[in-house]
């Protein structure tokens, strides 16, 4: 299912003149995960959903909805990506998500903090991602206590919010957030593996990276063999025309950032980015699960063709 979100928020006005009229942004979103051609059991999970403030109406002498919706507040993507083996993995990655939804639901104090748009407001919000993360690592941990077979599983666990223009970003793992903008493609998150430790590090080439033997050595998850999770937070702004991509490293073994690009570019919407994707890393090997989140920014009233 397609899912359609109108924003209101207001853009930097001239030098010489103040803005009159805030612009308005639509967001279409997608989200599609696949199995792939060598794995049995898919492991990741994704969520796409719309936060919105609502009134429940208990009595009035008018006649009146029985629940009346303001405008959508903001909009919620998750991917994760189990491991620890088939079923701590599929069962890790479902903890996590379920975490993640129980948190932000009785929590949502910080996303109205954000109706000021102060900078307290913001550091709040992404207090708030932090430890809806620590949430979802001590539910996994926990499970895994429980359940001695389950024992080490974790998953990889990336969230983006988006608040008007403003995106929030909590990351855990090696699942990727990136944003299209004016064509060119940027990863926002930082790959938590031992590879990409040693690529800050200048230990390790870029270039080397994809056959590295132990590309796939994950240093932060959310569960695994020890309680405590690191979360890497960022905060951004989001313009008109821009797309943003949620993914499980499914995608990005088999698709380059740069064919990643051209499929975000060329597609007419971000259902078709979604879908082109998934067989494109299937075409090219499929050899895990994937799973993709897409969504648009655009202008209200503005037609893609």
């Amino acid at each position: 299912m397609m899912h359609s979100t109108a924003y209101r928020t207001h853009e930097p006005a001239p030098p010489s003149s103040r803005s009159t009229q805030p612009a308005v942004l639509v967001a279409q979103s997608f989200g599609l995960t696949d199995t792939g051609r060598e794995r049995d059991a898919n492991e990741d999970q994704f969520l796409i959903a719309a936060l919105a403030r609502a009134l429940f109406i208990q009595q009035a002498s008018l006649q009146e909805a029985p629940v009346q919706y303001a405008d959508a507040q903001g909009q919620l993507f998750v991917v994760a990506d189990g491991v620890g083996g088939c079923a701590g993995g599929a069962q890790a990655s479902a903890l996590a998500l379920s975490a993640i939804e129980d948190f932000l639901l009785n929590a949502l104090k910080w996303l109205f903090a954000l109706d000021g748009a102060d900078t307290a407001g913001e550091g709040e919000v992404l207090e708030e991602l932090k430890a809806a993360l620590r949430r979802a690592d001590a539910r996994v941990c926990e499970a895994a206590t429980d359940h001695p077979e389950l024992q080490g599983m974790g998953t990889t666990l990336t969230l983006a919010y988006t608040h008007g223009a403003e995106l929030f970003v909590a990351h855990v793992g090696d699942s990727r957030c990136y944003l299209l903008r004016g064509g060119q493609l940027r990863q926002l998150t930082q790959d938590h593996t031992l590879v990409g430790e040693l690529v800050r590090g200048g230990v390790l080439q870029p270039e080397n990276v994809p056959n590295h033997q132990f590309r796939h050595v994950i240093t932060n998850v959310v569960g695994g063999p020890r309680p405590g999770v690191k979360a890497e937070v960022h905060k951004y702004v989001i313009e008109p025309g821009d797309v943003l991509l949620l993914c499980t490293d499914g995608l990005t073994e088999m698709v380059g950032d740069d064919d990643i690009a051209a499929v975000i570019r060329a597609a007419p919407s971000a259902r078709a980015a979604c879908e082109r994707l998934v067989a494109l890393a299937n075409e090219r090997g499929g050899v895990d699960n994937v799973t993709v989140i897409a969504a648009r920014y655009e202008r209200a009233g503005v037609q893609r063709s």
